[in-house]
């Protein structure tokens, strides 16, 4: 048996029969990424390892012989987006060569979280840099730290959104697990197009502090091949209220201790599930994904499942409220504040990043930095303008109102869409993506569930009731 290969539940069960380690399981994922991630097909989906990792297995695993396991993450290794705060030996860069000095004053709440579940950093992954907000035409999965990010089943293959090497990770099994963030589609187009399960909470479930950031529509969430193990790692990241991020105030009782708890099959049967057929971006995904959606569709019915068409008009595409007028205005003020907070590297501000740039071009602007020269210079930093307050306010009054109307005009436990609807994205609500198998091209399809606010329960269920009666995730071919 191949451990990296296995769930985190079965890990689980081997350490606790005494067939496996932490350290084990550890060294075998620093071989796995040594053998595919840095040779062999050369995913580059690791940006940097963790030099204390085996240290911290061995650590966890003399815990285990002496009090047992503190849960179900007890001595898992899970690789972190490289844009989310380690105050450890390894730097957070956003995949930028102008914060490669940077190791963070002190761990991001949600890495606090997933230390006192026993779980072991791995490292980091690569990703899009600043999560892709530099430059308006710039490649998903590229970095001036780290390089391109590779599909795992197929070089060809876009990897799509900023959370690329977490995804990629995932599905070439250097990890148990792995975390991404996402703004819009960073965590879900990525798992999409890698053949695993991605999971965006509601903003505020998960503390956004510590997370070098984007705009206030940022999230962390669990990426992962099964439903089931982004359930374990959703479980240990909630934060619970953060004083440095006013979306978790008051959260104690939308919080679940274990979602693992909505995983029953039974109660996929009889949900009432509305069918969204539209869709803010069809150009990315393959042809055949729509027909091979209508086709999973009638699997969910002959489940139990009671479907309902809702297509739902509004898509927020026109507003721009996933573009410039949000994340401009916002980037500035967030991206500063982070800096002052956690940074401890020579770039200290926007300002500092843009001037390093300059100086190096060569290296650190392969595809130019238009974004950041516009968040410098035609924004105040004080979120004053009125061009943006009139785009915020259509987002979060239309879009929040859209979704809301149409979940209880139809009495809808979900949503479901072929691929991927920007409206989770637009009101903070969850949604998570399941593999729905290989396309025509071989290009990996996946369907999304979402639901309101806080209601990760809801699309939980409707996401392992779907993957258990779909089975369809195929490994890359390297790995068959």
């Amino acid at each position: 048996m191949d451990v990296t290969k296995e769930s985190i539940s079965c890990q689980q069960e081997q350490m606790s029969r005494g067939n496996l380690s932490s350290k084990e399981l550890t060294a075998a994922y620093l071989k796995r990424i040594q053998q595919y991630d840095q040779n062999g097909p050369k995913i580059n989906a690791v940006a940097e390892l963790n030099p204390d990792a085996i240290f911290t297995a061995e650590a966890l695993d003399r815990e285990r012989l002496l009090r047992g396991p503190r849960g179900p993450l007890h001595g898992i290794p899970v690789l972190l987006k490289d844009n989310i705060s380690t105050g450890d030996k390894m730097h957070t860069t956003a995949g930028s060569e102008a914060l490669a000095d940077n190791f963070a004053r002190k761990d991001a709440p949600l890495v606090k979280q997933l230390r006192k579940a026993g779980a072991v950093i791995l490292g980091k992954a690569n990703l899009s840099e600043f999560a892709r907000y530099i430059a308006q035409e710039f490649p998903d999965g590229y970095s001036s730290r780290c390089g391109q990010v590779k599909n795992p089943y197929d070089a060809s293959f876009p990897v799509s959104g900023s959370s690329s090497g977490s995804a990629a990770a995932a599905a070439g099994c250097f990890c148990s697990a792995a975390v991404g963030t996402e703004t819009a589609g960073s965590i879900t187009y990525p798992s999409i197009f890698s053949g695993i399960c991605g999971l965006k909470p509601t903003v505020g479930l998960v503390s956004r502090s510590g997370i070098i950031p984007i705009c206030g529509q940022d999230t962390a969430g669990p990426m992962a091949r099964t439903v089931t193990d982004c359930a374990i790692l959703l479980s240990a990241m909630t934060t619970g209220p953060d004083a440095d991020d006013a979306a978790t105030g008051c959260t104690e009782h939308l919080i679940q201790k274990d979602y693992t708890a909505f995983l029953k099959p039974e109660d996929f049967r009889g949900m009432r599930i509305g069918v969204n057929r539209v869709r803010c971006d069809k150009e990315s995904f393959p042809e055949d994904s729509d027909d091979m959606f209508e086709k999973e569709l009638l699997l969910m019915q002959q489940a139990g499942a009671e479907l309902v068409d809702c297509d739902i008009a509004f898509t927020g595409m026109d507003s721009g409220i996933l573009g410039q007028a949000t994340m401009l205005y916002e980037y500035k003020t967030a991206l500063n504040f982070y800096l002052s907070r956690y940074a401890a590297g020579q770039c200290r501000s926007l300002a500092d990043i843009i001037a390093y740039n300059q100086r190096h071009a060569k290296t650190a602007l392969r595809y130019g930095q238009d974004l950041l020269l516009l968040a410098q210079e035609q924004t105040t930093g004080r979120l004053v303008e009125s061009s943006y307050w009139s785009q915020k306010f259509r987002a979060i009054e239309e879009g929040q109102a859209a979704l809301d109307t149409c979940l209880s005009r139809y009495e809808l436990d979900v949503i479901t869409s072929p691929c991927y609807s920007n409206l989770p994205a637009i009101t903070g609500y969850p949604s998570i993506t399941v593999p729905m198998g290989l396309s025509r091209s071989g290009v990996p399809a996946g369907i999304s569930f979402y639901a309101g606010a806080f209601q990760e329960g809801k699309i939980l269920t409707a996401a392992y009731g779907y993957e258990q009666v779909s089975k369809r995730r195929i490994p890359p071919a390297f790995d068959r």
